[in-house]
């Protein structure tokens, strides 16, 4: 019952009342009714309810994956037109936020409005920049959509009906996407050449796929045959392949020569955000926004310097630990050229992940004491996108599916063995699926909470719980160890080439070098980890900022609480909340802290 509701229905009882009294003295009045029914935190869980239901309306194919199928049908447009849209409505949602009296919330509705009003505020700083003049890149586009369908639940022929008119739209998009290129282009506004290049590579890739193996007819041709009446799946699969050659694959076509034609010629030489129009004042922003904090590019450049020398000491002691008889730089390529450290198949690569995801299993009581519902697999990354992105990622748990570490497994003997331990932890558990699972089962909390992502705290987490396998002992052979050194060493790396590529004027050259001279990483990652982030200015800082925070309050928490300081306690209150800013979970760690010396 709506609140609305409520206040009808307690007046209709209070005029019945007295209408059966004698008396005035029993008279209530309806200002002070509203003063009884209706107070602040009502109002606002009420407005944060239906304010995520309008999100899920503008989020479709979010709501499919949460398994709300009112939008089954519709997809979210990339015309310019909707993106003005979208600045009017964060406007609107801001100023009907503010209208609510702050300090007559409860505690729990305080962060509630932080949180929002934090997530409103980016967005809407967000819209300053046209990101949709550049929204493709080697990591996704319009280019890869086939991969959503992948990510969906198809539980009836009504789903896979659904997903097909959904196609039928996307070509729109396509569409869209040429138009909103060009006027980029005429605005100063273009990818570097790099990423040009290999967008053009993948849309090359799928417009030589026969018709009959396209990536998106592949949804079609798995399709559950027990779902279907006889010759209806047949009839399906003949609609998408005529709904394919004539509508998706001619859109690709006037994409992709208007790319090679025009695009190509005139994207820029530069490789940072400093290209662009206002493009340094767009990477301070991006930096505050990812790291969720206030500091300068310059700033976070120096932090990821200083780390990189702590952890090339850590490195080096390695080294002299195993007496190896030369320099950093022989023993990096003893790494990376030795067929010990390499499976000569996908197939042996992928098992080692599975047995090290059973293997961390059982170890998580050692340092957690709440664990999340959902289950988890390990599966390959998509073969079409593969050779074009990182060694592994994630993407959550959604109703009727459990969450999956994707892992790379093209070209096998460029991905060293040592790197399946610290993957493991950071993509499965106690890493992502950990995390981001926990959130979502959050209990008395708004339902955007469940959902809500901060970089620095998600990406963060991911990065601290490659150090939490020490714990677990999965480190023990000290190349593993150096393995996760070298993940570490990366995301201080992150810090100085993502900055310097983007504000400081570095070469795309004088980023691989850095990655080469100090971690055991293979070329082929490092070019591809570069590129990366090229195409995504600033998220790349995220977890480095992140995990030193985490680390930050642990070695506080543990210096202050003694012996009343227990891991697994340090653990549930970084985790309880779900993802929060980095300033707000130091808040909540300090209250802990103090809230546990005097208990």
């Amino acid at each position: 019952m709506t609140l609305i509701e409520q206040k009808k229905l307690i007046l209709a009882f209070a005029a019945l009342f007295i209408s059966s009294c004698q008396t005035n003295q029993y008279e209530i009045n309806e200002p002070e009714l509203d003063k009884i029914v209706i107070n602040e935190d009502k109002k606002f869980e009420e407005y944060l309810a239906s304010e995520w239901d309008k999100d899920l309306e503008d989020r479709p194919i979010f709501a499919s994956l949460l398994g709300d199928k009112r939008f089954n049908q519709d997809i979210t447009p990339n015309n310019l037109e909707y993106y003005q849209k979208r600045i009017s409505k964060l406007q609107e949602k801001k100023q009907n936020l503010i209208a609510f009296n702050f300090d007559k919330l409860n505690s729990d509705n305080k962060l509630n409005y932080k949180l929002l009003n934090l997530n409103l505020d980016n967005s809407i700083e967000a819209s300053t920049y046209p990101s949709y003049y550049m929204s493709l890149n080697q990591r996704g586009g319009v280019q890869s959509y086939y991969e959503t369908g992948d990510r969906l639940i198809y539980l009836s022929k009504t789903d896979y009906e659904d997903w097909l008119v959904r196609l039928s739209k996307y070509s729109d998009n396509i569409n869209n996407t040429t138009i909103n290129l060009k006027e980029g282009l005429a605005k100063g506004y273009t990818q570097p050449k790099l990423v040009t290049k290999q967008v053009i590579t993948q849309i090359d890739n799928l417009l030589n796929n026969e018709l009959d193996t396209h990536p998106y007819l592949k949804i079609f041709l798995s399709a559950n045959d027990d779902y279907f009446l006889k010759g209806e799946k047949n009839q399906l699969i003949k609609d998408a392949k005529e709904l394919i050659a004539n509508k998706i694959i001619p859109a690709y076509q006037d994409l992709n020569t208007f790319l090679k034609n025009e695009y190509l010629p005139q994207s820029r030489e530069s490789i940072g955000l400093d290209g662009v129009p206002n493009g340094k004042e767009w990477y301070e922003y991006v930096a505050r926004y990812h790291t969720t904090t206030n500091l300068s590019p310059d700033e976070i450049h120096n932090i990821g310097l200083r780390e990189v020398k702590r952890i090339r000491s850590e490195m080096e002691q390695i080294i002299k630990d195993l007496e190896w008889d030369g320099d950093f730089k022989s023993f990096l390529n003893y790494l990376r050229t030795s067929p010990r450290f390499y499976y000569d198949n996908g197939e042996d690569l992928l098992n080692a992940y599975l047995i090290m995801a059973k293997k961390i299993d059982p170890l998580l009581p050692k340092i957690f004491k709440v664990f999340p519902r959902a289950p988890y697999g390990v599966i390959p990354i998509p073969e079409e996108s593969a050779p074009f992105t990182t060694t592994a990622y994630y993407n959550g748990p959604a109703k009727g599916r459990p969450g999956y570490f994707y892992a790379n497994l093209y070209k096998p003997e460029s991905r060293p063995k040592y790197e399946i331990p610290v993957l493991t932890v950071h993509e499965a558990v106690p890493g992502h699926h950990f995390q981001i699972s926990l959130a979502q089962e959050l209990e008395n909390v708004p339902t955007f909470r469940k959902y809500l992502s901060f970089t620095a705290f998600v990406e963060g987490w991911g990065l601290y719980s490659e150090e939490l396998g020490e714990f677990m002992g999965i480190y023990d052979d000290p190349y593993d160890k150096f393995g996760q050194l070298t993940y570490d060493m990366w995301r201080a790396i992150r810090l100085v080439v993502d900055t310097g590529m983007h504000y400081k004027g570095w070469s795309r050259e004088d980023a691989i070098n850095l990655f080469i001279e100090n971690t055991a990483k293979s070329k082929l990652d490092i070019e591809n980890e570069v590129d990366r982030y090229i195409a995504w200015p600033g998220q790349a800082l995220a977890y480095k900022i992140g995990q030193l925070k985490i680390l930050e309050l642990r070695q506080k928490a543990k210096r202050e609480l003694g012996d009343k300081y227990d891991i697994k306690d340090f653990h549930h209150e970084i985790l309880k909340r779900g993802s929060v800013p980095l300033d707000i979970l130091e808040e909540y760690i300090n209250d802990w802290i103090s809230e546990t010396l005097n208990s």
